[in-house]
């Protein structure tokens, strides 16, 4: 029988009410814990890349390499919504009054430390691309998208300017709850801001993100607003699943009208991790029926279909006056 972890060198808990066997079962889906409340885990599509494979679609969309990438959170445990399609199942909460953050110095080293720590062992590993794996351990791009909300990270437009001080790319992702941090942000832009839109109206809204905040759907309107005030590539993106949210594209699309982000994804919800206990396999859109779904919001509005990637089940779509 293996032994039970030593959680004490990993994470801080003294701050966070998150049961141990939580924090175990995390460590073992491949977290990597920094500090007090952030985490790294290395992608898939990192992995894949590093061993000469295929690369995520964010490679091919917007250029980034996937084996250069780290993808983390600085709030890992700490989100608003508990959407039926996220796979990061963690029953998440917000944190608590008071609560201590770490520093952005603190958040960016830790980050890079346990990245590089954990892809160490891939230089044993078959078919690894020495190339690759030797400039994955000077990563190049932060995804800010892991787990949990980054947005109620009180320091974030400040680690976005470290990041980019540091020559690197960074790509945030937020569920649209806290249009001041948004805001803040656009004096402090990052290089793509991704806002999930979770469901066209807000009744479905209320059925696909089981908000424990109120006024979820106003808070997300609020920041839609705000991402015209933007110069950095600005993207909405549609997580489709086939019970809940995959209906309506005439009602995206004048949201996204309204919006105007540069581009659009419109992606398949996947059945992996803790998102297969909410939503079933038989949930998953095919590819074809997501270009399908794309094609009617290409019909009621100006954005076109660019680019796509099968094996992700995913489409983007370009504003028609952005090149």
């Amino acid at each position: 029988m293996k032994p039970p972890l030593n959680f004490s060198r990993q994470i801080d808990l003294s701050n966070v009410s998150l049961e141990k066997w939580k924090a175990e079962r995390m460590h073992v889906q491949g977290y990597r814990f920094v500090g007090r409340h952030s985490a790294i885990k290395v992608c898939e599509w990192t992995k894949k890349c590093i061993r000469g494979r295929k690369c995520c679609y964010k490679e091919k969309f917007y250029g980034i390499n996937s084996h250069r990438c780290v993808q983390m959170s600085p709030a890992v445990f700490f989100c608003d919504l508990n959407c039926l399609h996220c796979w990061r199942s963690l029953q998440f909460m917000l944190p608590k009054k008071n609560f201590k953050w770490d520093s952005p110095e603190e958040i960016f080293d830790g980050c890079i430390k346990e990245h590089r720590k954990f892809i160490q062992g891939f230089w044993g590993a078959l078919k690894v691309n020495e190339k690759k794996m030797s400039e994955a351990e000077k990563p190049k791009h932060f995804a800010i998208s892991l787990s949990g909300e980054p947005t109620l990270y009180p320091y974030l437009p400040e680690f976005i300017d470290l990041i980019k001080s540091k020559e690197m790319t960074a790509f945030l992702v937020t569920n649209g709850m806290h249009p001041k941090m948004i805001k803040k942000l656009i004096n402090h832009q990052p290089t793509n801001l991704y806002l999930t839109l979770h469901a066209p109206n807000s009744e479905l809204f209320q059925k696909e993100c089981c908000p424990i905040v109120k006024n979820g759907w106003k808070k997300m309107l609020k920041t839609l607003n705000l991402l015209k005030e933007f110069d950095c590539n600005t993207v909405i993106r549609l997580t489709l699943n086939k019970v809940t949210n995959m209906r309506n594209p005439e009602e995206y699309a004048k949201i996204i009208e309204k919006a105007n982000p540069k581009f659009v994804e419109v992606k398949a919800y996947m059945a992996v991790g803790g998102a297969r206990e909410k939503l079933p396999y038989s949930t998953m859109p095919f590819f074809k029926e997501i270009k399908d779904f794309a094609k009617e919001i290409e019909k009621n509005s100006s954005y076109k279909i660019a680019n796509d990637k099968k094996d992700s089940r995913v489409v983007l779509m370009k504003r028609e006056d952005f090149d």
